[in-house]
């Protein structure tokens, strides 16, 4: 705890109902912009999206008239730096530049030998295991044997922490993986999005078959979605789309379908 976070905004995501006592502690203001998601004891700012700007001006003003109720603050002064928000188009132009942007250089890594896929890992943190473990150890362990790792949501930042979301990451990295980070200039784990953004890297995933020589469909591409620390619900959907899109899906700890056997089935072996 800081003690320097004016103002939390918060929409749709897994936050848990008890972030609001826990700001009551600290002066941080809680808001929640969500009508599909208040949370007893926040402040509400509802979002419209034709007002938008008006609103995020709002919101911001009301963090700064907070500050001067800041009391003490413990800022730790360790820092990891880290390159976040690549979108597919922002790898397109990454690989191939402004008017030659492709995804054919990917694709020739994989044909090549030098990549040997790709991954997105994904999910919450899980009160049932060892905080960021399993995050940490799962990319170190994908980037050494030369796969590109893209993630979103709390998985990200416990890549970041560990500094794995730069580019001088790129020495953590397999030779042929690191070939091609340190010549493009981007770190082998990319930051896509937020929790709720995982279908950026369906987008990816699409990108590169559509580009052709890996096979016909997602499904015939080296690729793989993986869930370690999965925890909320949402969980359950998000494996369910990649799962439908034709990729391989892993669900780390127990199966979140475990008690509906008829779904569990369905998943893992009837669309396969």
């Amino acid at each position: 705890i800081t003690g320097a976070i004016e103002l939390m905004v918060v929409d749709i995501q897994c936050i848990m109902q008890a972030l609001a006592p826990l700001a009551d502690q600290f002066h941080t203001k809680l808001i929640t912009t969500s009508p599909h998601a208040y949370i007893e004891g926040a402040d509400r700012v509802d979002f419209d999206e034709h007002r938008a700007l008006e609103i995020a001006r709002e919101i911001v003003r009301m963090g700064i008239d907070n500050f001067p109720n800041r009391k003490e603050t413990h800022i730790p002064k360790e820092v990891s730096r880290l390159v976040a928000g690549f979108s597919h188009e922002y790898i397109n132009y990454a690989l191939g530049g402004f008017y030659r942007g492709s995804f054919r250089p990917l694709n020739d890594a994989v044909i090549q030998g030098r990549l040997r896929g790709v991954a997105g890992v994904v999910g919450c943190n899980n009160a049932r295991t060892c905080h960021d473990y399993s995050h940490e150890y799962i990319v170190r362990e994908l980037i050494k044997n030369d796969v590109l790792v893209a993630m979103t949501g709390c998985g990200a930042i416990a890549a970041a922490k560990y500094g794995l979301l730069s580019p001088e990451a790129a020495k953590y990295a397999g030779p042929g993986l690191r070939e091609i980070c340190e010549t493009v200039g981007i770190p082998p784990v990319l930051h896509v999005g937020s929790c709720v953004d995982n279908a950026r890297i369906l987008t990816v995933l699409s990108q590169m078959a559509t580009e052709g020589g890996l096979g016909e469909d997602i499904a015939d591409l080296p690729g793989v979605g993986f869930a370690p620390e999965w925890m909320s619900e949402k969980a359950i959907s998000i494996a369910s789309y990649f799962v439908g899109s034709g990729v391989y899906t892993i669900m780390g700890s127990d199966s979140p379908l475990a008690n509906s056997p008829v779904v569990d089935r369905f998943i893992s072996e009837g669309w396969e």
